[in-house]
């Protein structure tokens, strides 16, 4: 039975794992900082913090980050990535391409596409019904949330985040750390570092 480490006991954290048994793996094993405070989410006993993880890492088959702020998943990715064997969990109700190519510590949860020749780099996120079309290009932490819909040849900088029901056109490019409202429709080059809302997508005020 091939098990997983979880860092990350949150919401997040139980949707990862429910994608995780949904596919190839047997056994889930929480790790959280805020442990031994907390010590269950869910059906699941949380049994340590990172330091443990890293302890731990000898008797894991794999591990993931499920902390939904970007900056800080990426930064936990790097403190593990060393010790541990990072993995990406693809929810067996999602339809990925043969030709994509999906990033370690990335998740790909149930109803989302990811299509021919889209890249996805480390820790992404691609949330429940989310969709990458073909060529589209994502940085590393990413999160593209549930309902969220991209174009072809969309490239997505670095730790940025697509809101809810957000849609970017074809092509478009997002800098880094860009932040999309829930619903906006972006229909132009957003730079770096901006938070955009409405429809069409214009600079938060």
């Amino acid at each position: 039975m091939k098990s997983l480490a979880v860092l990350g006991a949150s919401g997040h954290g139980k949707v990862v794992a429910d994608a995780a048994l949904a596919g190839a793996w047997g056994e889930i094993r929480f790790y959280d900082d805020a442990w031994p405070t907390l010590k269950h989410i869910g059906p699941w006993s949380v049994v340590g913090a990172t330091k443990e993880l890293l302890q731990d890492c000898g008797s894991l088959d794999g591990a993931i980050v499920a902390i939904g702020d970007n900056k800080t998943r990426l930064a936990k990715m790097r403190q593990i990535g060393l010790g541990v064997p990072l993995v990406s969990i693809i929810h067996p109700a999602a339809v990925v391409s043969r030709y994509a190519s999906i990033g370690k510590g990335s998740v790909v949860f149930a109803g989302a596409v990811v299509n021919a020749f889209a890249s996805l780099g480390m820790g992404c996120i691609v949330n429940t019904g989310a969709t990458i079309d073909h060529d589209c290009n994502l940085g590393d932490g990413v999160h593209v949330g549930p309902g969220a819909n991209l174009g072809g040849q969309v490239v997505v900088g670095a730790a940025t985040w697509i809101g809810i029901g957000a849609s970017v056109r074809h092509g478009v490019s997002l800098g880094d750390h860009v932040v999309v409202g829930a619903g906006a429709a972006v229909v132009g080059d957003i730079v770096a570092g901006q938070i955009v809302v409405g429809v069409p997508a214009r600079q938060q005020r």
